[in-house]
């Protein structure tokens, strides 16, 4: 986490997007059993937009900030 935050602050980003990313890519973490995001490839970031779509009814422009995150 401590490289995407230098990233994010790199990019001169708000706190508050930094803290919604970083939301994000914990639950995306945790949904995928709790493994490193380096560890998992295309398929699981699609399995996890899928779900947010068809489960929790995420609009398109969440789907899309959760990919950026990830």
């Amino acid at each position: 986490m401590d490289q995407v935050r230098d990233r994010i602050r790199f990019k001169h980003n708000s706190l508050s997007t930094e803290s919604t990313c970083i939301s994000w890519i914990k639950q995306f973490i945790i949904f995928n059993d709790e493994r490193h995001p380096t560890e998992m490839g295309t398929a699981k970031v699609e399995r996890f937009l899928t779900y947010l779509a068809t489960r929790r009814h995420a609009s398109s422009s969440t789907q899309n900030q959760v990919l950026s995150a990830i």
